[in-house]
């Protein structure tokens, strides 16, 4: 088989970075370190499958972790060793049944690795046998001993090496095994100790590796400038109820969770709220969770009169297990009667403590259709919800 895989080296027990959790699992921009890295390579069109490299101690928090969808794209992982270069080795040797032509190498602790950095690694090694992103050294280098200088060194031919580091497989799975006694910082320098070419690409300032606390700052300062790592989503609901003439024990109508005096009822399976059915359904719609019908079926007994509370908080329940978060929400009420207006701040403020959010947030409001169709005949209420969030990238 032939091709190109990324390696994604994330069995470090990262000391330095000094964190409750392994600096690759710790959160960033609603997912993980990690999956931020991996995501670069799964997305890329020329990587053909990607497999990470996690310590055996590790493997309850590698699957917590990972997300399903990108757990379900990824390769199985394998396990490391006791060093980074044991741990590159048992990788490399995971895809000798797939026998890639070309193979990337990247620390998971660089999360923002870009789409043409990758391409450039990729493309180099069609004339070199590896290739590896580099920057220039900018600052005075110099060399000292015992708190003095001894003497500054010239930084011309002097570059930082980053990854994805990319490499023919034969020629870098040949030299891991021939070199697995050295003590090696990266992969380039095992494949230049076999005597091989290695290519310098272009690396990247934003390409930078998290190390410490003061590293993991940096990059959640760096997703709030590029906005905090998610997109905006929409959803729109609509739902109308019949009005009916009720019994000498029903108390009126409910909407959007406040009861409100009323000669008639409206009838439905549940407590037969239009406002927070909407609700429900936009908040669903904004994150790709189908609709009410699906969550809770009419024909289900367990939902007869229930409070439409309970749908609200489990859409809610979906949104944060997305990682997502509602900016908005926008109700219309579409009645000739009962009058709304003195019933719209109460509404605001029910729905912002189900949804725990500000009341700012949140617009109720209310229209009639001037006489026209069920709604305008007072035969039904209407309602229509549209919802924004943001949702991890």
């Amino acid at each position: 088989m032939s091709g190109c895989y990324a390696l994604i080296v994330a069995a470090g027990s990262g000391q330095r970075f000094g964190g409750e959790l392994p600096k690759q699992y710790s959160p960033l921009g609603g997912g993980t370190v990690l999956e931020a890295s991996i995501g670069a390579f799964l997305a890329h069109p020329k990587i053909d499958g990607v497999r990470c490299v996690i310590s055996k101690d590790d493997a309850d928090i590698y699957h917590k972790s990972i997300s399903h969808i990108y757990e379900h794209s990824l390769l199985s992982p394998v396990f490391g060793g006791e060093t980074r270069q044991q741990s590159v080795l048992s990788g490399l040797e995971s895809f000798v049944e797939e026998n890639p032509d070309k193979i990337l190498i990247h620390d998971a602790a660089r999360p923002f690795v870009s789409a043409e950095l990758i391409e450039n690694i990729i493309s180099s090694l069609e004339k070199s046998p590896g290739a590896i992103p580099t920057l220039a050294v900018v600052d005075t280098i110099k060399s000292c001993s015992d708190g003095l200088v001894d003497k500054t060194v010239p930084r011309d031919s002097l570059f930082r090496a980053q990854t994805p580091q990319g490499f023919r497989f034969k020629e870098i799975i040949t030299a891991h095994r021939e070199l697995i006694k050295e003590s090696m910082t990266d992969d380039a320098s095992i494949l230049e100790k076999s005597g091989l070419t290695v290519a310098m690409v272009a690396g990247s300032e934003q390409n930078f590796k998290i190390t410490t606390q003061d590293d993991y700052d940096r990059a959640k300062g760096y997703l709030n400038m590029l906005g905090g790592g998610f997109e905006t989503r929409t959803g729109f609901g609509y739902d109308v109820h019949r009005l009916v003439d009720k019994n000498d024990d029903e108390g009126g109508i409910r909407l959007c969770g406040v009861d409100i005096p009323f000669n008639r009822t409206l009838l439905g399976h549940s407590d037969a709220d239009v406002g927070l059915h909407a609700l429900t359904d936009a908040i669903f719609g904004a994150i790709g969770e189908g609709d009410i019908g699906e969550h809770f079926p009419p024909t289900d007994s367990r939902w007869k009169g229930l409070d439409s509370e309970v749908f609200v908080a489990r859409a809610l329940e979906l949104v944060g297990e997305k990682g997502a978060k509602i900016n908005n929400i926008d109700i219309t009420l579409v009645c000739e009667t009962p009058k709304i207006g003195p019933h719209r701040n109460h509404m605001r403020a029910r729905i912002a403590s189900m949804l725990n959010i500000d009341k700012s947030r949140i617009s109720v409001k209310a229209t009639t259709t001037e006489g026209l169709g069920a709604t305008g005949r007072g035969e039904g209420i209407a309602a229509q919800a549209v919802v924004t969030l943001s949702l991890p990238v």
